[in-house]
């Protein structure tokens, strides 16, 4: 695990640990929801990359969480410890009665983690007991998991909070906590609105009166979840506790990716094992992909922009000297450089893009594509995402010319009788290998019956096209003063079940645009099978 000097307080040989909460934090966020499955495979892919501690959920809360934790207990890990997590007893209830606590036991997890109220505010009003029950609840449910042979991590809900309110009653809890066993005491900012400085002064001001490891829990409403982390850790923080990709309710919580980096790489601290920082960016994609929530493209070190560049500076710079635009080597966590090329890029961003391609584009072509490109963008076309209308674009200007397949003609038309839906029909006429075919078909919408005709008259001497289907079709008006009139611009996704390739179309006519579009996709798949199979087409 490459890593750069220390700074501040946090470098040297002390070790931070990582508690990861995907599968239970995570799962809080509105649109998200894991099956047993999908929990099952996260817990692998985090054991994998070597995350010391991985909370499955909550025992009891739901029959899922239930239901995961007798699979998991079966499951063998090889780095992590899965843990549990769970509240404290209930007012007026004994420790050793407490179902909740129980079921913490049942799970089996060596280490179990509860949640306790520090803020007094919660205690009276929400607990509507007093804060000395408060405190007791907090020791006593420690206490009694404690004697059973668990390890107890104790996370101070509200915490900041409370701290701020009454200072002395959230010192008392965590004090009961430490007392009764607790190895970790975690100082939790729940509702996400705290700033790294008092963050900081919280963390050093409690590490004075606290004798056992402190950990750090923050949600991420006011923007700063990472960078409390990180300012917790030089406050002298043993375990940051947060979510793959930032997951969590409201806002989300912590995002373990840039943490983990950020104190590998920027802040000297070890926190996974060696050689784990190169698969961030696949941990950070799987677990998009088996939450079925698209990446961020964005999203620091992992997504999939995180290192590419536009501006004709950037590109030009990136060509003679990396380093002096990006922070770290995007391989160092997985990642891989790009260039965007668009009207703000240069003749070095079209050759950056061309080898990234595997295309030749010899010189002389260059300042005629740099034009049309610029032009074609001034008229609404984008290819920061469309590379393979791009890729097209650049073996044009090169002389290049495709052999697939020519249009002669598209119709398209679109009836409706009385109260019935609406049905789209269209007729292509293609010439592929000499051979001119006539094809029609139906549809829901004119797209749809274009795309079905289409794939008739090309499959006649194309059979591969059984391999490709459409993913995704976005449509976006360019200038909305226009109203009807306004240019369209329209984004195709393709697949053929190995890789994913976007085109684009622009035109005042959406069904020109879509056209341009899926004829694109048609080409871009043509074309990259037939070079993986007989070589390039030159």
């Amino acid at each position: 695990m490459a890593a750069g000097p220390a700074t501040g307080e946090a470098g040297g040989d002390r070790a931070v640990e990582l508690y990861d909460t995907t599968l239970r934090d995570g799962a809080q966020r509105a649109d998200l929801s894991y099956s047993i499955e999908d929990r099952l495979r996260i817990l692998h892919k985090l054991d994998q990359v070597g995350f010391p501690f991985i909370e499955g959920g909550w025992p009891g809360a739901n029959p899922r969480d239930t239901e995961f934790f007798k699979l998991a207990a079966k499951e063998t890990l090889a780095n992590a410890q899965l843990t549990s997590f769970g509240m404290t007893r209930r007012a007026g209830e004994r420790a050793e009665d407490s179902s909740v606590l129980r079921e913490l036991l049942d799970t089996g997890t060596e280490v179990v983690c509860i949640v306790g109220k520090s803020w007094d505010l919660h205690v009276t009003d929400a607990l509507r007991t007093t804060p000395d029950e408060g405190v007791a609840m907090v020791r006593d449910s420690t206490a009694f998991l404690s004697s059973q042979g668990r390890r107890v991590f104790f996370d101070a809900e509200h915490f900041f909070d409370g701290y701020r309110a009454d200072s002395a009653f959230a010192l008392r809890v965590l004090a009961a906590a430490e007392e009764a066993g607790a190895e970790r005491l975690v100082l939790c900012d729940t509702n996400g609105g705290m700033l790294p400085h008092d963050v900081a002064r919280v963390v050093r001001e409690v590490a004075e009166v606290t004798g056992a490891p402190l950990g750090i829990h923050v949600h991420n409403d006011a923007g700063c979840a990472v960078a409390n982390s990180l300012v917790a850790v030089e406050a002298g923080v043993h375990q940051v506790q947060g979510t793959i990709n930032g997951y969590g309710e409201r806002t989300g919580n912590a995002d373990l990716v840039p943490i983990s980096a950020d104190l590998a790489l920027k802040m000297g601290v070890p926190c996974l094992p060696d050689g784990a920082m190169e698969h961030l960016t696949d941990l950070a994609h799987y677990v998009a992909e088996v939450a079925n929530i698209a990446p961020d493209s964005h999203q620091p070190y992992a997504g999939r922009y995180a290192f590419t560049h536009k501006a004709g500076l950037h590109t030009s710079g990136i060509a003679r000297l990396s380093r002096a635009y990006e922070h770290v080597p995007p391989e160092v966590v997985g990642n891989h450089r790009g260039v965007v090329a668009s009207d703000l890029g240069g003749s070095a961003t079209l050759k950056m893009k061309a080898g990234e391609f595997g295309v030749e584009l010899h010189d002389a072509a260059i300042p005629s594509l740099l034009t049309d490109l610029k032009d074609l963008e001034a008229r609404g076309y984008t290819y920061e995402v469309a590379d393979a209308s791009l890729e097209l674009l650049m073996r044009r200007a090169d002389g290049w010319t495709q052999s697939f397949f020519d249009i002669e003609s598209f119709r398209v038309h679109v009836e409706r009788r009385g109260g019935e839906a609406s049905l789209a029909e269209a007729t292509v006429k293609v010439l592929t290998k000499g051979t001119r075919h006539i094809e029609s078909a139906e549809g829901a919408g004119p797209v749809g019956a274009l795309d079905t005709a289409l794939r008739k008259a090309l499959s006649n001497d194309y059979p591969e096209l059984d391999t490709m289907a459409l993913e995704d079709y976005r449509v976006r008006v360019l200038d909305e003063t226009h109203g009807a009139g306004a240019v369209v611009r329209v984004l195709i996704d393709t697949s053929n079940g190995e890789r994913e390739w976007t085109t684009v179309g622009v035109s005042e006519n959406i069904i020109e645009a879509s056209w341009e579009a899926l004829t694109e996709a048609y080409l871009f798949g043509l074309l990259r099978p037939r070079e993986d199979r007989e070589g390039r087409e030159g």
